[in-house]
This record gives C-alpha cells, sequence and structure tokens, in this order.
C-alpha cells in the first residue's frame, strides 16, 4: 500500500492517478479529499498534517509514503512526528515533495532553512528515502485563469527572464518511480522543465492553445509585489520576486534528471497549456 498525501494538490492528483494506472494499491489522503477526485479502486480519507496522529489509522500496515512537505502550513508541521507515525506502521520508504529552493536559496526563512529542517528529518527518520526538488511549476500560471477567461489579458514582471519551470504531471510520474521501484535510496533528485520559458512566452503558449490572442502586460516588481501580498507572506513574496528577477545560474540550470528517470525529455509549458486550456477559456 502507498499512501499519497497532500492527494488534491497539483502533484498529488496526479500522482494517485499514475499508481493508480500502474496497479498500485493507493490511500490518498489531503484535508479536502472527495470521491470525485479519486480514480476507482483508490481508499480515500481525510487527514491533516498538521495533526500526525490523524495519520496513524491510515499508515498502519502502508508500504510507503509520499510526503508533501506542507505548502503554506509547512512551519506548523511536526515532520519528525510524522515519520515516527509512518515507521510504527510499517513503512519502510517515504519520497518526499521539496523545493529547489532547499539548495538555491538556503538563507532564505521561507524558501530554504525550513525546507532543509523537513530534509534532514526524512534523512534522519531510519527510513528508505527519496527527495524531490522541483523548481516552479507551470501550474503556477493557473493564477491568470480568471483574468485570461474575462478579460484575455495577463499581467506578471520580469517578462523576458527565464525559469526551467516543470510540468507537475512529470514531477508525479518521477515520484511514482521512487515509491515503486528499488535503487533510489538515498537520492536527491532536482526536477526542472527542458528549457527556460519566461512569462511573455508562457502567456504566447496559452494564446496557442486558445487559438485567440491574449495581451501580455509587464508589471513593475512594485506593482507584482502588492498583488503578491494580497494572498501571500511578505518574505514568501520577496523571495519569490528575486527568483523570478535574478535567478542564480542554479536555479536556471536545466537538470538531466526528469530525462534520465523516465527516459524521455520533461513535458515543455506548452504541453502544460494544451493539456489545461479549459482552465483558461
Amino acid at each position: 500500500m502507498i499512501v499519497v498525501t497532500g492527494a488534491t494538490g497539483n502533484v498529488g492528483r496526479s500522482l494517485v492517478r499514475v499508481l493508480a494506472a500502474a496497479g498500485a494499491r493507493v490511500t490518498a489522503t489531503s484535508r479536502g479529499i472527495t470521491d470525485a477526485d479519486l480514480p476507482e479502486g483508490v481508499r480515500h480519507t481525510r487527514t491533516d498534517l498538521i495533526d500526525p496522529e490523524s495519520l496513524r489509522p491510515v499508515l498502519d500496515g502502508a508500504d510507503a509514503l509520499f510526503l508533501q512537505s506542507g505548502g503554506p502550513s509547512a512551519h506548523l508541521l511536526s515532520p519528525q512526528d510524522i515519520l515516527g507515525v509512518a515507521k510504527a506502521g510499517g513503512v519502510g520508504r517515504v519520497v518526499l515533495l521539496s523545493s529547489q529552493g532547499v539548495a538555491t536559496r538556503p538563507d532564505s526563512a521561507s524558501h530554504g532553512a525550513l525546507g532543509q529542517s523537513i530534509e534532514d528529518a526524512v534523512r534522519q527518520s531510519g527510513l528508505d528515502w527519496t527527495i524531490l526538488r522541483p523548481g516552479g511549476f507551470d501550474s503556477n500560471a493557473y493564477a491568470w485563469a480568471e483574468s485570461i477567461r474575462a478579460r484575455r489579458t495577463t499581467a506578471a514582471p520580469f517578462a523576458d527572464i527565464g525559469l526551467p519551470t516543470i510540468d507537475p504531471d512529470d514531477i508525479a510520474e518521477v515520484a511514482a518511480i521512487a515509491l515503486r521501484e528499488d535503487g533510489h535510496a538515498g537520492q536527491t533528485y532536482e526536477l526542472t522543465g527542458p528549457v527556460l520559458s519566461t512569462p511573455r512566452q508562457w502567456a504566447e503558449a496559452i494564446a496557442d492553445a486558445l487559438g485567440e490572442p491574449v495581451r501580455f502586460i509587464e508589471q513593475t516588481r512594485d506593482e507584482a509585489r502588492a498583488q503578491m501580498l494580497r494572498f501571500m507572506p511578505e518574505p514568501v513574496v520577496d523571495t519569490t520576486l528575486t527568483i523570478l528577477g535574478e535567478p542564480t545560474p542554479a536555479e536556471q540550470l536545466i537538470s538531466p534528471d526528469v530525462e534520465r528517470l523516465l527516459g524521455r525529455a520533461p513535458r515543455t509549458f506548452a504541453d502544460w497549456a494544451r493539456r489545461h486550456i479549459a482552465a483558461f477559456r
């Protein structure tokens, strides 16, 4: 049995589908899961990572755990307690969805230090562990969906600065391999897309998939910051804007890990846009 936390998220939802299609026994869990979110035959239950004891009945008898690092609630997690419950339930393997920022922004409390503490807990858990460190997600473009649907317009800062963002489905496929196959214990994989892509190129790709023009407006850093502060904490906003506007060489590096593990090139942003274009119509 494989337990997938964060099963309604961009990666977790896809991972459940990939594992189920491969014939694995899967328990999907998150705070907001419903039957409609799951493939047929997948067991589901509602739990909260902030309350490790809520995981005990889910993890009892499981073989492997996909652990997402908490997102906005990461600072509230006790990874040692979560992993202790997993180990007590018989789990032998854990795959952690971490972040590239652990390596590239170690001095950032929001992107580096917190993620490092969760990674350290996984490494010290006594379980076979694999850590996945993706950069930005192609699915971040969902933030544009409302303005594109309503006005065929979107806005972002740093229009022509590219990052090798990754399709969450590729992360899910890598996670499925690490959860089901031997040979990945003790490995940390850097996961990126195949090319650098810019916000302006994202808008063009969505327009191509729509078959209609999409107007792109380049924001100033201050304009973007004011918008982001409406839904993100200030330290997260400031570090995110620095990554978007002044990426380090490591943050623009294209990793070979996805292609090496999946036997194919990572999907492009245009691939993601075509598959998810209904959200922008």
